[in-house]
């Protein structure tokens, strides 16, 4: 863990943004591992799809919690805070606009086949057996009675790559949100001396996250689980705040959303809102979705 801490603190503090971006990019590819694991799992690819469009639904407790938390990794609230901030330190320009949704969009794509694959990886190998994990390391080792040394394995890597990724990226967001909403200097191109606020900042969630990962007693999976409930829960806080900048046509002019992704995306928000309203009704009634046979 300190040797990783070290090395992404390295590569942002030390590293150009075009360094950091390429880093990024080849560390995406590693990826590859997880839709290779799920097939080397030997799903039966037929319920997987069956249950795709027909997903089983319940409204106790902790199936809505899982629920959001499932959302809640997939669009997390800091996912936008960084998006819009690397747009920015890239200098993106007005007629680079297509081009950059285009990016956006086929990474969305690309986030969610992975997850899929994790899905199903641990859905066809794990849940059937009823193997519970403590640690994430669990979920790798315990693949290798059920889909072999090499899924676990390739498991295993995504892991250590997701790690490092994230503990790249979400100290990066929180400092370029941090750094943009208190009017301070902020990127990866800047220093300690033009930027110091960023760059401590930067440094010390590095330093934090890592001294929590160590700690020996630490519920990493509970951790992780949690968080990502508690993202889903302030998405819909977020998307608002977004949504009424895009539609707003003095400032964003011929660029505001379209019918079609107003739709999707206040479809997306009032979903969010009706789960979490659900979460706290179950949560303080849990008998009431029994009483009309939910």
């Amino acid at each position: 863990m300190p040797v990783g801490a070290a090395a992404v603190w390295f590569l942002v503090v030390k590293g150009s943004y075009r360094m950091v971006e390429r880093v990024f990019l080849a560390a995406c590819l590693i990826f590859v591992t997880y839709p290779i694991a799920a097939i080397m799992g030997k799903p039966d690819w037929s319920d997987v799809g069956i249950n795709l469009v027909r997903p089983v639904a319940r409204f106790d407790g902790s199936y809505v919690v899982a629920l959001i938390g499932m959302v809640g990794t997939t669009i997390a609230p800091w996912m936008q805070f960084y998006l819009q901030s690397a747009v920015v330190e890239k200098r993106v320009q007005v007629e680079n606009y297509p081009l950059t949704r285009i990016d956006v969009i086929f990474g969305c794509i690309v986030t969610d086949v992975v997850a899929l694959a994790i899905i199903v990886a641990c859905g066809a190998t794990l849940y059937p057996q009823g193997v519970s994990i403590e640690t994430a390391g669990d979920a790798a080792r315990a693949l290798t009675p059920f889909a072999g040394k090499y899924a676990s394995m390739l498991f295993a890597i995504g892991l250590a790559n997701a790690s490092l990724f994230a503990a790249s990226i979400l100290p990066l967001a929180t400092a370029y949100s941090v750094c943009e909403g208190m009017g301070w200097e902020s990127g990866v191109d800047k220093n300690f001396t033009t930027a110091p606020q960023f760059f401590w900042l930067y440094t010390g969630l590095i330093v934090l996250g890592a001294l929590c990962v160590m700690s020996p007693r630490a519920p990493l999976v509970a951790i992780m689980y949690a968080s990502q409930v508690v993202n889903g829960i302030l998405l819909p806080f977020v998307l608002i705040f977004m949504l009424e900048l895009i539609n707003d046509r003095e400032l964003m002019g011929e660029h505001v959303n379209s019918a079609a992704f107003n739709a999707i995306a206040w479809t997306t928000t009032w979903v969010m809102i009706a789960l979490t309203v659900l979460l706290v009704v179950v949560t303080i009634f849990p008998g009431l979705p029994g009483l009309f046979g939910l």
